[in-house]
């Protein structure tokens, strides 16, 4: 019996014993790698949830960024340029007044010292409808029931560049006045001649007629002749002390294309026409007169003269822009004023005209020529 209980006790007891060490042990590693996979567990956790964190954070970022950018109306090459350079978030747009030249020069004006100033350029529905119908530009436009909606700053500027303007204040800002000098935009010339880009249409139909014009010439040198008349006739002298174009301007500048080229071709357009045909000798066959003489439809004559290679212009901005858009030579009328004119406070000479343009001085003799009024 004993023996019986010595042998279960050294055969079967130490075996058991043996067991019961090994599962704690075992025990005591299975706990041990479930702290273990539990600790790493809450560190991918808190990595991933910080990853997420940023992740979101700049997406939400971004989201706001592009809801304060027009969702419509811009080409992708000015997307590009957003987001290239840090701009204010804020809307600057131009107050649209006049006819066409002014609108352009309203245009520029506001493409250049928007983007001087970091900011958005929108356009005014009104400033859209004169200039869209002819020109490619890409800015986009603001609804007209928002325009009222917003706080603006309305910012007067004069006829030519300031330094006050590289640091106008305001997110909302409404620039006013009649700006349209080169020294707003000229160091961005190449934009703004992109913006001034002609539809396709326009460009076909220019230049089909200036192919029936050429006929059998080789050596055909185009010139735009722009003859502002219309109202100036009664506002130059009236108000302004000033004369517009005579018949001995325009001689002037027309024998000197004919010095200079072999075969000029003058393209003559006009809210006057028939004025120009009773002045401008034309016996030689080489002008030519086009539009119906009053402008209703000035992106026609506006495209033709901006097709041509160099420009004889008058006064106004119609002709100043013809003379930019066609890059050649642009002979324009100065010193049309007296001294004394109220004109030459809001008009200086050297800002309206590019400095390699050719001036011909005015006939002011009728001027001097009028009796004093008596005091």
């Amino acid at each position: 019996m004993i023996h019986d209980l010595q042998q279960l006790f050294f055969v079967t007891g130490r075996p058991q014993i043996s067991v019961t060490r090994k599962e704690a042990a075992f025990r005591m590693s299975w706990k041990a790698y479930i702290v273990g996979f539990f600790l790493l567990g809450i560190f991918s956790l808190s990595v991933i949830f910080q990853f997420s964190s940023k992740w979101i954070g700049v997406g939400r970022k971004e989201l706001l960024d592009a809801s304060v950018m027009p969702s419509k109306g811009l080409k992708r090459e000015a997307t590009e340029t957003c987001k290239t350079k840090k701009k204010g978030k804020g809307i600057w747009t131009v107050n649209s007044s006049g006819r066409l030249g002014n609108q352009m020069g309203q245009f520029a004006t506001l493409y250049a010292l928007a983007k001087l100033n970091g900011y958005e350029a929108y356009l005014q529905q009104e400033t859209f409808n004169w200039l869209a119908p002819i020109f490619k530009i890409s800015l986009p436009v603001i609804h007209k029931d928002v325009v009222g909606k917003i706080p603006w700053k309305y910012h007067w500027v004069h006829d030519w560049m300031s330094k006050d303007y590289e640091q106008i204040e305001g997110k909302h800002v409404m620039i006013t006045g009649y700006p349209c000098s080169w020294t707003f935009y000229h160091h961005i010339r190449e934009e703004i001649l992109q913006e001034f880009t002609f539809h396709d249409f326009i460009k076909d139909e220019v230049n089909k007629y200036l192919g029936q014009v050429r006929g059998t010439r080789k050596n055909a040198t185009f010139v735009g002749v722009h003859v502002r008349r219309g109202d100036y006739v009664h506002v130059m002298p009236n108000t302004w002390k000033g004369v517009v174009a005579d018949k001995a301007y325009l001689e002037k500048a027309m024998d000197y294309f004919r010095n200079k080229y072999q075969e000029p071709i003058f393209v003559v357009t006009s809210n006057g026409i028939q004025w120009c045909k009773e002045n401008i000798d034309a016996s030689r066959g080489d002008v030519y007169f086009s539009g119906d003489g009053v402008e209703s439809s000035p992106g026609k004559d506006f495209a033709l003269l901006a097709h041509c290679n160099h420009i004889i212009m008058t006064v106004g901005t119609f002709g100043y822009w013809a003379g930019y858009l066609a890059g050649g030579e642009t002979i324009y009328l100065t010193n049309f004023t007296l001294p004394e004119s109220e004109f030459l406070k809001l008009f200086h000479y050297d800002a309206a005209f590019l400095p390699e343009w050719k001036g011909i001085p005015a006939d002011l003799s009728p001027l001097l020529q009028q009796p004093k009024p008596q005091s």
